[in-house]
């Protein structure tokens, strides 16, 4: 008889770990709360009938990058990539927009004088690519299989955002570019590791592109969930588990849930020290969400933005940073920095003719229960003058709003947990996907390599439990 398994999440991670197991031969079973699978990898028509919006996650550099996702069919599953002509857009106020352009060449070019600093930054990433990523994305503490390659990344992905964008660039351009991309670490730019965020995010946009999936990222979603499906993998939607005795005795349980929701499904099962640990874990700032509906592409004062799959609004790297200070504090930003995602510009499925979508979003304090929609379309209007006379509708999501769709963005956090430099090593403790239950593990964002749609953690995890089931089986037997 098959060993059995049960995945609790059906989550790229959640769904990826399954796929692993169900390779190796386990009988697997995921179990759903939610009515649709996928996690932070949804779409749905939120706002008007015919305008498909992502409920999570809209921009993959990551998927195109994962190792695991590279090992499976999912173009046969129905996943196609749509890559942007320009991965990236930062309009300026001066009626400009800086462009990170597939071509790192073409984007130095436009940096002038720093355009020469900004090709030795960037160029060992490039060049190097897979070797970066394998190791970026397996399990740590590990010794690296390229220690001199990842002493001369980790030099400088250490060092804090506006320390490195500083020493390296002299001019307001090159700063802001740098800063916006480091700012989706959703950590204080001054804080150690922010600069890991700005590189590997800005080298995968040299080195792969930021596609989006046609579709709606529930593409993603559904194609694992297929794949799965062909190896005899089951989904359970609609199936809270509230306890461990709602799963029965399974060989291997896989939790892709963050050590909240994992504290309360193990109930007292669990150790006092490794409760406590779970219990300390840190959430990061949350996010406040909108989905529009648009009857014309957005009006771009400066038009090279209409070629970028992804916007970032915040003006220079000093207003950046402001934005994400005010986001560990009580209050948030007056002027936020903005990720804004035009998905419906390439991919048409995503509207009626003629018509279009925008997905933005801004740091918030955790938790926060107030209203940024004033000033989130206070900076669309900044760069884009009447962009609210194109608005035909808006779905608004607040930290609460987001955590009621997905249980694991606790106060609205979409990273699993804060990324600072303790917690990126030893998410959430130093048993990684281990727990003290045998046959139990994380396999969630909260685990490493952290967040993103790549499937890894869920990957990473499996790999571990399958370790330690065929290891008992030996001794067992």
């Amino acid at each position: 008889m098959k060993p059995s398994a049960v995945v609790v999440g059906s989550g790229p991670n959640g769904l990826s770990a399954a796929i692993h197991l169900a390779r190796n031969g386990f009988d697997v079973q995921v179990r759903e709360c939610a009515p649709e699978l996928g996690g932070g990898a949804r779409s749905a028509q939120i706002t008007l009938p015919g305008f498909v919006h992502d409920l999570g996650s809209a921009v993959h550099p990551m998927a195109v990058c994962s190792p695991f996702f590279q090992s499976l069919p999912l173009h046969e599953h129905g996943l196609r990539w749509i890559f942007p002509p320009a991965p990236l857009a930062h309009p300026l106020d001066d009626g400009t927009a800086v462009m990170l352009e597939k071509d790192l060449a073409g984007t130095a070019k436009e940096l002038g004088p720093d355009g020469s600093a900004y090709r030795k930054l960037y160029a060992p990433l490039v060049k190097h690519w897979q070797q970066i990523m394998s190791e970026v994305l397996r399990p740590m503490p590990k010794f690296p299989r390229h220690p001199f390659l990842l002493a001369g990344f980790g030099i400088r992905a250490i060092q804090p955002a506006t320390v490195l964008a500083k020493s390296l660039f002299k001019g307001e351009r090159a700063r802001a570019l740098f800063a916006g991309i480091a700012a989706h670490s959703i950590l204080k730019l001054e804080w150690p590791l922010s600069s890991a965020f700005g590189m590997i995010l800005g080298g995968s946009g040299h080195a792969v592109g930021w596609p989006v999936p046609q579709g709606g990222s529930q593409s993603i979603s559904n194609a694992l969930a297929s794949v799965l499906h062909l190896l005899g993998g089951r989904v359970l939607t609609n199936s809270p588990v509230t306890s461990f005795d709602d799963l029965g005795n399974p060989d291997l349980l896989l939790c892709d849930v963050t050590p909240r929701q994992f504290l309360a499904i193990a109930e007292n099962r669990l150790p006092r020290g490794f409760r406590k640990a779970l219990g300390e874990y840190r959430y990061g700032p949350g996010i406040f969400k909108v989905d529009y509906a648009l009857r014309e592409p957005i009006p771009w004062r400066a038009k090279e933005c209409l070629r970028a799959g992804t916007v970032h609004l915040g003006g220079t790297l000093d207003e950046i940073a402001a934005s994400e200070r005010a986001a560990w504090e009580s209050e948030p930003p007056s002027k936020p920095f903005l990720l804004l995602a035009q998905q419906s510009l390439f991919d048409p499925s995503r509207a009626p003719d003629g018509q279009h979508t925008a997905w933005v979003y801004c740091h918030v304090p955790n938790g926060w229960s107030g209203s940024a929609l004033q000033q989130l379309e206070a900076q669309i209007e900044r760069f884009a003058p009447g962009f609210r006379e194109c608005v035909l509708a808006r779905a608004v999501h607040t930290p609460a709003d987001l955590q009621h769709y997905n249980p694991n963005l606790i106060g609205g956090d979409i990273n699993g947990g804060s990324p600072d430099i303790i917690q990126f090593v030893l998410r959430p403790t130093w048993r990684q996907y281990g727990t003290p239950l045998k046959g139990v593990y994380l396999c969630s964002s909260s685990t490493p390599p952290g967040g993103g749609v790549h499937g890894m953690c869920g990957y990473n995890a499996a790999r571990r439990a399958l370790s330690w089931f065929r290891g008992r089986v030996r001794i067992s037997d």
